[in-house]
């Protein structure tokens, strides 16, 4: 009778719990493998514009059919395994992008630690790189070609400017996250301004300061085409550019589709540097995990 009871008793607790244990639902969109949700995006995407196309809604020379832009990428793609002029176009535009990039961390990390790590910084510097963040930095291109010149310069300037305001905003984000706790922690133990910062705020800051990077790896690519557009230049910015003056269309869309794929190599070599270094932290939004 008693083990009847005990039971029973077992048996209302569970129900109990089963009522007032919150369990997550997960969407049936959400449980989705990404490659399906990819594929499902990207048939949906092709359909949309050869329908578009097909119909006569947008004149050819506006917007060229999905044939006619695969058919144009892979003589883009054959003239860039064979070593063509468009590889050597592409190859500086890479230079480009790599310069600026390593220029905007630099600078924007400077920055950010300035920032971040004292009142001077935060009070009278952050100030003016908002205000000079907020200008349309297109503008800026003509004084960085009179600056420096036509050559590369000018387009590692301008990539590295529009790629710096992210990676300092992380930087100081990620200084500022540090938990209080373990300033008070640091404090206590008599470490010195210099130590606190290098073992323990950036090492806890790093999550932000990536997101940083992340924001910079993509914006730097959007630098380096304008300043061909605007300075000259011999990248494929300058190939898009002539394209377009052509009426070329099909040229244009496959030209900016491998230099998409250019821009997801840093932004993926960038992730990949987050997880290897900072491998405690999760992060779901931005990521590209299957």
């Amino acid at each position: 009778m008693t083990d009847l009871s005990n039971n029973a008793s077992s048996s209302n607790s569970n129900d109990t719990l089963e009522d007032t244990v919150w369990v997550q639902e997960i969407a049936f969109i959400d449980s989705v493998p990404r490659w399906i949700a990819m594929t499902f995006v990207f048939v949906v995407f092709i359909g949309t514009w050869q329908f578009v196309t097909a119909f006569g809604f947008v004149s050819p020379i506006i917007l060229p059919t999905p044939l006619e832009t695969f058919q144009d990428m892979i003589f883009v793609g054959t003239n860039l395994v064979t070593g063509g002029y468009m590889l050597t176009a592409l190859w500086i535009t890479i230079l480009e992008v790599i310069y600026g990039f390593a220029l905007a961390i630099a600078i924007g990390f400077s920055l950010g630690v300035l920032v971040g790590e004292t009142a001077f910084g935060e009070k009278a510097v952050m100030p003016y790189l908002v205000a000079i963040d907020t200008m349309p930095k297109v503008a800026f291109a003509p004084l960085f070609v009179a600056w420096l010149g036509f050559g590369i310069e000018s387009k590692v300037a301008l990539a590295a400017f529009i790629a710096t305001f992210p990676i300092v905003v992380g930087t100081a984000a990620g200084l500022h996250a540090a938990d209080e706790n373990a300033r008070m922690l640091f404090k206590t133990m008599g470490a010195s301004r210099m130590q606190t910062l290098i073992k323990m705020k950036l090492p806890s800051g790093l999550p932000q300061i990536f997101t940083g990077l992340k924001i910079g790896a993509v914006g730097v690519m959007a630098g380096a085409i304008t300043g061909e557009f605007l300075g000259g230049g011999k990248g494929f910015g300058e190939l898009i550019r002539v394209a377009a003056s052509q009426l070329n269309t099909p040229r244009v869309f496959s030209l900016i589709l491998y230099l998409s794929l250019v821009g997801l190599a840093l932004y993926l070599l960038v992730q990949f540097t987050q997880r290897k270094v900072v491998f405690w932290h999760a992060e779901r939004v931005g990521s590209y995990d299957g």
